[in-house]
């Protein structure tokens, strides 16, 4: 078991987190779907934890790495996540849990500015910045749960903010100076993350909304999965790498975004326009999510025998 957790990458991070997300989307066809997603969520959280207490050296070591150091903030926008599966069985670890997420993204915000943005380099600018700056929103998402869209709606206009200068830095960095190695190439299913991610923030800690807010949210949240879909094929051609965890979450929350959007824009305006893109993102977040989870139970299962 040593030896698993010495060689659990870092970046399973993301797919604790798009499983905990996933366990929330399928809700409705069960709470025991949820409930799958969950539990497979914590031990991973579990494993985490244990190979940040048991492999210190090494955790130091990989978070050196600004992809590797980006991606682990996942971990608490998980831990977010998770709270919310603690309300039915204890109301108080639940609401600690969640501000201890908050409380830790928001200190690694800070350790990750002082570091790797004091002496920036375009160079070491990848998709993954997204997580760090926007990936506080996750909050936003879950705030109603906890009784305080006050605090959802500042951080949801804190990952917003933090989105749009991020945008055009992020996209100068991947289109035009280019040169991502293939291990970090996936990383760019992550730019369809934000814009669903704050479109799910807007749809619920608003409960009043700004119609043209919201379209440019939707719009947003349009263009970049078409667009990250679209290049998905050549992302998953690569073969297996631990940033494999990007096709997870972007696409969870995306296909959360798009459903409560829809439920709005029928309530309020018998609009059905995302009816069917919400259905083929969730079928696609659930597939995704599947067959990472089982691309990473075999590279597990691999590296025990080495």
């Amino acid at each position: 078991m040593t030896n698993i957790l010495k060689k659990t990458p870092i970046p399973i991070a993301g797919l604790m987190l798009g499983l905990a997300g996933l366990g929330n989307l399928i809700s409705s066809y069960g709470s025991q779907y949820r409930l799958i997603a969950g539990s497979l969520a914590s031990v991973i959280a579990l494993f985490i934890i244990s190979k940040l207490i048991i492999d210190q050296k090494n955790c130091v070591k990989e978070l050196q790495n600004p992809i590797i150091a980006s991606v682990f903030l996942t971990f608490p926008m998980g831990i977010m996540i998770l709270a919310t599966y603690l309300v039915p069985f204890s109301y108080k670890i639940a609401l600690f849990s969640w501000y201890t997420g908050i409380i830790l993204h928001s200190l690694f915000i800070l350790i990750f500015t002082l570091k790797f943005l004091a002496n920036f380099d375009i160079q070491k600018v990848f998709p993954s910045y997204f997580i760090v700056y926007v990936g506080i929103v996750v909050a936003s998402v879950t705030a109603p749960v906890f009784n305080n869209i006050e605090l959802g709606q500042r951080l949801f206009y804190f990952g917003f903010t933090s989105y749009l200068i991020l945008l055009p830095i992020i996209s100068y960095r991947v289109f035009k100076v280019g040169k991502i190695k293939e291990p970090a190439l996936p990383t760019i299913a992550i730019f369809t993350a934000p814009a669903g991610l704050c479109l799910a923030g807007y749809m619920s800690s608003f409960p009043e909304k700004n119609i043209m807010l919201l379209g440019c949210l939707i719009s947003f949240t349009i263009i970049s999965i078409i667009a990250v879909t679209i290049y998905l094929p050549k992302m998953l051609s690569v073969g297996f790498y631990p940033s494999y965890s990007a096709f997870t979450f972007p696409f969870v929350i995306t296909a959360i975004a798009l459903k409560l959007t829809n439920k709005y824009l029928v309530n309020e305006f018998s609009i059905h326009l995302l009816k069917y893109p919400a259905i083929i993102i969730e079928i696609l977040a659930i597939v995704l999510v599947s067959f990472v989870f089982f691309r990473y139970a075999l590279f597990l299962f691999s590296q025990n025998k080495v």
